[in-house]
């Protein structure tokens, strides 16, 4: 079975919109981390509004430069939880129909490689609820930015989670692996 494998940028004080503030930090280690994180992913899991905001950065990047990522965000299969979304033109993207948790049920359940999901929000929410989310990464940014924050969706929900991985870059970026914590 394939696993769901979120990643989320994140301030200290929980912002997780418009992360332009990562900029400054993305240098050759978290690059080499996200390189791993693509590798390993030959799909891509989004809500709405995360489309709506990579679907425009993505396709005007150079996909003939290697350190952009482009050519792997633009060719990789594209799932959006939308029930608004029916015309996505960005490329090799299709928007699921139905259930959401019965379609990232049946796609965890295809051959192939992890799912990786960024930004986290109401669809992250429902697959926690779910059980489906195997792994959650937090790139925490050493920043404050005000504004809605990561718990924004999730404030009738509560979930544990368990530490499987911390990185700590020289710049310091923490970048912590959790996954959800099972009874017992």
């Amino acid at each position: 079975m394939r696993k769901l494998i979120n990643s989320t940028y994140i301030t200290l004080d929980g912002v997780i919109e418009n992360p332009m503030w990562t900029a400054p930090y993305f240098e050759e280690e978290a690059a080499s981390l996200a390189g791993e994180q693509t590798n390993a992913a030959d799909a891509m899991l989004m809500g709405r509004a995360t489309y709506d905001g990579m679907s425009v950065a993505w396709p005007s990047m150079d996909e003939n430069d290697p350190t952009t990522g482009a050519a792997y965000f633009n060719n990789v299969k594209k799932y959006v939880a939308s029930t608004t979304l029916t015309n996505p033109t960005w490329n090799n993207t299709e928007v699921l129909q139905g259930d959401l948790v019965e379609a990232v049920t049946k796609l965890k359940a295809q051959e192939g490689k992890d799912i990786i999901q960024y930004g986290y929000g109401s669809v992250t929410a429902q697959l926690v609820r779910a059980g489906l989310v195997d792994e959650v990464r937090f790139w925490i940014h050493p920043v404050l930015e005000g504004g809605p924050s990561l718990t924004s969706p999730l404030t009738d929900f509560k979930a544990s989670f368990e530490l499987i991985d911390t990185r700590v870059h020289k710049n310091g970026v923490i970048i912590a692996s959790y996954r959800p914590k099972t009874a017992g």
